[in-house]
Order: structure tokens, then sequence, then C-alpha cells
């Protein structure tokens, strides 16, 4: 499945122009690698709270994998994933705290203190 900026259907997953900026010049700056295509973005088991979210670039989509593209970069998300984050927006702050990416998640009952881990 795959949904861009202009697709009439409502994405589940939505990415700022700032995080889509981010991303794309840190690939830019940082990876060797050419063959990179998007951004995966996953939900793991880890942290105080149970879940954490994990962001990594990828080659590849994997045959189920949701495809996004916003602002010209390119998001895939696993279908377990997708049961924790649908309806999230991918986001990028800087702060008193520091610069990072941060998921905005409607899904999430309770966080820990330090906003590094989830529940749903």
């Amino acid at each position: 499945m795959s949904t861009t900026d202009d697709t009439p259907q409502q994405s589940t997953i939505s990415v700022s122009e700032t995080a889509a900026e981010e991303a794309i010049a840190l690939l830019e700056r940082e990876s060797m690698d050419t063959d990179v295509s998007g951004l995966r973005l996953y939900v793991q088991q880890g942290g105080c709270a149970g879940l954490s979210y994990g962001m990594r670039f990828d080659n590849e989509p994997e045959e189920d994998d949701t495809i996004y593209e916003h602002h010209g970069l390119r998001v895939f998300v696993d279908p377990a994933s997708m049961s924790y984050i649908e309806g999230s927006k991918l986001d990028y702050e800087g702060g008193l705290q520091g610069e990072g990416f941060h998921v905005e998640n409607p899904n999430v009952v309770s966080e820990c203190g330090c906003g590094e881990s989830f529940r749903t």
C-alpha cells in the first residue's frame, strides 16, 4: 500500500515538513549508501513503559509494509508497528531538551518520565 501527500484518502501516518526536511538532510549528510530509499518507522519492545519507537534508513520496503510519502520523504511501516502508531505524526522539535524526532501518537495512554517509551 502506498500513499502520498496528494492522495485523496486520509493518511494514517503523517510527517511534518520540518521532519521530512531534517530526515532528508540527515540522509544526504551521513549516508554513504546511495541505495537508501526511505525511513523505516517502527515500534519495539523496550523502555520503562513497555514500548519504544525506532527509526532507521532502509534500502527497500518489505512486501507487507505500508509506504507513505510526505514532502519528498518515503516512510515504511510494518503491519505490527502500524497497530501501535496508526494516526501518528512524525515531527522534528528543537528546544532546551535538545533537538530530535518526535512521534505524536494519539494511541498513547501513558509515557515514561523521560518520554522515550510509551504504552497504548
